[in-house]
């Protein structure tokens, strides 16, 4: 579904990202690790088109996605709180997301009562601006949106950051629950989040891709080796 090939990112003659050649396959559930400055969100930004590479191309179900926005119809992503509508309430937040994909109210309140337990009566219904909740409770108002159009691609960085143990739990659950024809691309710098919700894990190194593993007991203890220096 999604081919990475002779991708590079530099900022000056700093080099952030260089990813030769990676292909992720339809439904395949990712998980992208890595230290401080690894290139995880730079990775992410590039997929999204945020940024442009500089050299290289990522196609998106053979769409060049700097070249075409036909991906964006089937892809949905939450990076961080700065891409949320602050001044709005979480209420009028999903309503304003749900319009985009012409749902009524019915669709909208149908969809959100899944994932009552996710929100913990903290978030609809409150009346509180989006700015003015926790960073926890942002974050489920942004993950939770990117669910809304079942998305064949979705694309989460560092969504079990800023939520307490229990809502960590319940938000693999949800990931998990997300379905085989769902591809899923999420980034953490915890291993062991990773490792209970995805089937594939690349760790990437200062820009570069040094390891790409089957999620397996044999690949845990790898992967927690590399990192245990």
């Amino acid at each position: 579904m999604i081919k990475f090939t002779d991708i590079s990112k530099k900022y000056g003659k700093t080099e952030v990202l260089n990813i030769a050649d990676l292909e992720i396959a339809e439904g395949e559930h990712i998980g992208l690790v890595g230290n401080n400055g690894a290139g995880k969100t730079t990775c992410f930004s590039l997929l999204l088109d945020l940024i442009e590479p500089s050299t290289g191309a990522i196609t998106s179900d053979g769409n060049i996605v700097s070249k075409t926005e036909m991906w964006k119809e089937y892809t949905s992503s939450f990076l961080d709180e700065s891409y949320l509508i602050n001044f709005l309430t979480p209420d009028e937040y999903f309503n304003f997301v749900g319009s985009l994909y012409g749902w009524n109210e019915a669709d909208i309140q149908g969809f959100l009562a899944q994932y009552e337990e996710f929100f913990n009566e903290e978030v609809i219904g409150k009346k509180k601006y989006i700015r003015d909740l926790s960073k926890g409770n942002q974050k489920k108002v942004g993950i939770i949106a990117a669910l809304m159009g079942n998305p064949r691609l979705l694309v989460l960085d560092e969504p079990f950051s800023n939520l307490d143990p229990t809502s960590q739990i319940r938000l693999k659950r949800i990931i998990k629950q997300s379905g085989e024809d769902k591809t899923v691309l999420i980034s953490s710098h915890d291993i062991n989040h990773v490792v209970d919700v995805c089937d594939r894990i690349l760790i990437l190194e200062k820009g570069v891709l040094v390891k790409d593993l089957k999620n397996t007991p044999e690949a845990q203890e790898e992967i927690s080796a590399y990192f245990d220096v």
